[in-house]
């Protein structure tokens, strides 16, 4: 049962990280999966407040990442509307089976949002479109670094026990 946890927490945490890239799969609760999975294996301790620590970090990156495109929005001189634009967009275009539909979502959304507000100023509604695709690659940045972070997680802890796991090597 603990080589098939640690096979499994292994794909979780490399599935983290490809879904800090790829949006439609959420990339830090994946990672912390697999911590959670290689936490109940037997021969591996691990401390619970670090894992329920992973967990808070997960749950805020996660909730970040819709709201750091909004951000980006707001700072480029973005209004609510295309703050709203933006969050709207990117649930549409994760639903929408288009390439990248989650990344031209968030930009149509930010822009559409900001004509709805005032449809006589085109560029600044493309300059708060902008900073809607910057927040979207700072929050995407953010994701791959706490997916790269667990998945370093996972496999010191599972090295530094190597010894009492040799059955599985």
């Amino acid at each position: 049962m603990d080589t098939f946890l640690l096979i499994s927490g292994f794909l979780l945490v490399i599935a983290g990280i490809v879904g800090a890239v790829i949006p439609v799969l959420p990339g830090p609760p994946l990672g912390w999966a697999g911590l959670l999975l290689l936490y109940l294996t037997g021969p591996v301790p691990m401390d619970r407040w670090k894992l329920v620590l992973a967990f808070v970090l997960a749950l805020v990156v996660t909730i970040l990442d819709y709201v750091i495109p909004a951000i980006g929005t707001k700072k480029y001189g973005g209004t609510r509307y295309g703050m709203w634009g933006t969050v709207i967009g990117l649930i549409v275009g994760l639903l929408v089976p288009v390439p990248l539909g989650f990344l031209i979502g968030a930009f149509a959304g930010a822009y559409l949002g900001e004509m709805m507000y005032d449809s006589k100023d085109n560029r600044r509604a493309l300059r708060a479109a902008f900073g809607s695709f910057i927040g979207f690659i700072g929050s995407t940045f953010l994701k791959l670094a706490v997916g790269i972070g667990f998945a370093v997680w996972f496999v010191r802890t599972a090295w530094l026990y190597r010894a009492e796991l040799t059955g599985w090597f």
